[in-house]
């Protein structure tokens, strides 16, 4: 089996989208070059890349090699949350297995956004009709998570407390009532010190408008990136910690105070940043993950923030074997 994930940064959607002419994008095209000319040929292939990848001209080349190898494939854009984890990591991944057959969950010309069935999950007898009306009704008629995602009662719309659409907004409001995908709080630490992870008041007070809020009762996070812990527009969700303290009631104070007063206000919500234990949980790694004492926070973060989702990238070797 070939395991690759060939540079991201020639297909990023934020940067300069190189494609074949970024030079990090040479081994990779190396690698398609050779793969017709060796004597034994992989049976099985699985790729990821960032979302972006699926559009290249890289990836139409990836295509027409396999294809002239003899291999049959499947392209997907699958998120950890299809898999109940409350963290967004879309990411592109191509199965491809060598043999004369189509796979019996290829859809051709088609980019799959949820994992296929696998022939265990198959044989398991079905759920009945009324099992799945129960859950739906559940879905529908459940209460509506505490969070920042909520809108105003009085029937005025959303209160826009951040610089979000209200599309965003609402997107966030289904996430977090999606019974389908776990809560934060199981993949948290309990016992450990966080009082080097609380945001400082100068992020809280520039970034407050910027900061994607979650609480532990929440049922999704934005993806974590590598400069998770440096920066703050883009890279990750923050903890809110404080219980018995209404983010909105917070946020619509704001305009009408002083920068201390901002700043004693946004510290009454107790924000921290996720610890890399709790970003490996999320990522799928086993309990008894960890680092060297050594490795820093700063490059902990970075580590994390290049890596794969485990449990994404078992169920994708699972389906491919069978």
């Amino acid at each position: 089996m070939v395991l690759m994930s060939p540079p991201c940064q020639p297909f990023t959607r934020i940067g300069l989208q190189g494609d074949v002419t970024d030079p990090r994008t040479k081994s990779f095209l190396y690698f398609l070059d050779i793969l017709p000319r060796l004597k034994k040929l992989p049976k099985y292939i699985l790729l990821e890349n960032v979302k972006g990848f699926e559009v290249s001209s890289t990836r139409d080349l990836l295509i027409q090699t396999i294809e002239n190898c003899g291999f049959q494939y499947q392209e997907f854009l699958l998120s950890p949350t299809s898999l109940g984890i409350p963290n967004s990591r879309l990411r592109y991944f191509l199965l491809a297995k060598l043999q004369s057959e189509p796979l019996p969950f290829q859809a051709p010309g088609q980019i799959l956004m949820e994992f296929p069935q696998t022939e265990s999950e198959q044989r398991q007898p079905q759920k009945s009709a009324m099992d799945a009306e129960e859950k739906t009704e559940e879905k529908d008629t459940g209460p509506m998570p505490d969070s920042e995602s909520s809108t105003q009662p009085s029937g005025k719309g959303p209160f826009l407390f951040k610089l979000e659409t209200a599309g965003e907004l609402e997107r966030k409001r289904q996430q977090d009532h999606d019974l389908s995908v776990q809560m934060l709080e199981g993949f948290l630490e309990e016992d450990a010190d966080m009082t080097p992870y609380f945001l400082p008041p100068e992020s809280l007070l520039r970034y407050a408008l910027l900061l994607d809020i979650v609480k532990p009762t929440c049922r999704r996070s934005t993806c974590f990136t590598k400069g998770y812990g440096r920066y703050v527009e883009g890279t990750g969700s923050v903890l809110q910690t404080a219980e018995d303290v209404q983010i909105e009631e917070i946020y619509k104070s704001l305009t009408s105070l002083s920068q201390e007063e901002k700043t004693a206000k946004l510290l009454m919500l107790k924000l921290r940043y996720f610890t890399p234990k709790e970003i490996a949980n999320l990522l799928g790694f086993p309990p008894k993950f960890g680092f060297p004492e050594k490795v820093a926070v700063k490059q902990r973060y970075r580590l994390l923030g290049n890596s794969l989702n485990v449990l994404v990238v078992a169920r994708l070797i699972k389906i491919l074997c069978e």
